[in-house]
């Protein structure tokens, strides 16, 4: 069990004793937990045994029945097998769905939809989860709108106005309350209630996603430039960007926070100055200078964003490939997160570092592990290059997935 949750590149008998512990006796399975519902396409070899033992996921007497239901059944939705449909449309009746639901993503949105929107009408442990996972949709989440719009009054806005944002013009019934929200004039009930003093955190996606679903950007550029002339510039650089050249007049003050003394900060003025002028220089070295070349998981660090900016950049970031290629090469997985994530955060961060080299190199990594390559070359939601805002350009043939925040 060890062996997938530590190695980037596990023998494939090593899945293999995973899957046969999940399928085995009841008093064994709680040992594969962890690693077989972070495992997504590396038990696509597997798929037909975890159908065959899923069967249509009819849940039983008791927490253990349901949990082992639970494991199988997003195991199998991890490899795209709509196989897992049945029953996770049992668990979600039985208001049995309660973890991570990243591996969701994988399967078809046709089939994905209609249990995400089920879901979404109510409130879960899985909600923001489930919003995140339709924001990666992108135009494509259309349907889901009239279960979206009501979590704008609930604890999950921010999340709900960034899948509103991405889904573009079709969300445009929430544009209302967004410029409300955008304006200050309301906020969500959230942690802090409606009364509280401080403004709502998520001011600056209101406004992103006013702007994307009307096609209005005043709200937005409203925003940055109080940001700005407030000394809090650094809120505003993901937007900014997204902006692109129409936030010419502000690309003085966005080189100016490529000098910030913090890395995030730095990354993202650097991917903003960019996109906003067009030119790699500075760009490429500042963002390079916060990849570490010993990443090693911790979320602190901005190594993932700028890998990821990097790869947008694409042949102009040439002087990255080194790093990059060392990064990809390592047989370790990361070792931050808890092992209930290793799997997910590393792969993801695989993942980040084989789409830049292709964007760069123009062909796949020979090092990209087997579990991510199907992520490169299969059909798959939008590529998303920054942390909330709208996806990159479509990579031809490829496609990424979003970042943790």
């Amino acid at each position: 069990m060890q062996a997938v949750l530590r190695e980037r590149r596990p023998d494939p008998a090593a899945w293999a004793a995973v899957v046969e512990v999940a399928c085995g006796p009841p008093e064994d399975r709680w040992r594969a937990r962890d690693a077989l519902m972070q495992a997504r396409f590396a038990l696509a070899p597997h798929a037909d045994r975890l159908a065959r033992r899923l069967g249509r996921g009819h849940l039983g007497a008791g927490n253990a029945s349901q949990w082992d239901v639970q494991m199988l059944a997003l195991a199998l939705a991890g490899t795209g097998d709509a196989r897992a449909m049945p029953a996770l449309r049992n668990l979600s009746g039985a208001d049995w769905f309660l973890i991570d639901a990243r591996p969701l993503a994988a399967l078809p949105a046709a089939d994905l939809l209609p249990l995400v929107r089920a879901e979404l009408r109510h409130t879960r442990l899985s909600t923001p989860d489930l919003l995140r996972v339709l924001a990666d949709l992108g135009a494509a989440a259309a349907p889901a709108v009239p279960e979206v719009i009501p979590h704008l009054e609930a604890r999950c806005a921010y999340d709900a106005a960034r899948v509103l944002g991405r889904i573009g013009p079709s969300a445009a019934a929430a544009a209302g309350r967004l410029a409300g929200f955008a304006a200050g004039a309301v906020r969500p009930e959230g942690p802090y209630g409606p009364e509280a003093a401080c403004a709502w955190h998520g001011v600056r996606m209101a406004a992103w996603a006013h702007w994307r679903t009307t096609g209005d950007d005043a709200l937005l550029r409203r925003a940055c430039a109080a940001d700005l002339a407030a000394g809090r510039g650094s809120r505003s650089l993901p937007y900014l960007a997204d902006l692109g050249p129409a936030a010419a007049g502000h690309a003085d003050a966005v080189r100016a926070l490529t000098d910030s003394p913090g890395g995030w900060t730095r990354v993202a003025a650097a991917h903003a100055w960019w996109r906003i002028t067009g030119d790699p220089e500075p760009a490429v070295p500042m963002l390079l200078a916060d990849v570490d070349p010993d990443f090693d998981g911790h979320p602190a660090h901005p190594t993932p964003a700028a890998v990821r900016h990097l790869g947008a950049i694409g042949p102009a970031a040439t002087a990255a490939v080194p790093v990059l290629v060392r990064l990809l090469d390592r047989e370790e997985r990361v070792r931050e997160p808890w092992e209930r994530k290793r799997i997910l955060v590393d792969d993801d961060f695989t993942r980040a570092l084989a789409e830049a080299l292709t964007r760069i190199t123009g062909t796949v990594p020979d090092a990209t592990p087997p579990a991510v390559l199907p992520w490169l070359t299969g059909p798959g939601p939008e590529p998303v290059s920054d942390t909330g805002i709208s996806p990159a350009p479509r990579l031809r043939g490829l496609f990424g997935w979003r970042d943790e925040h």
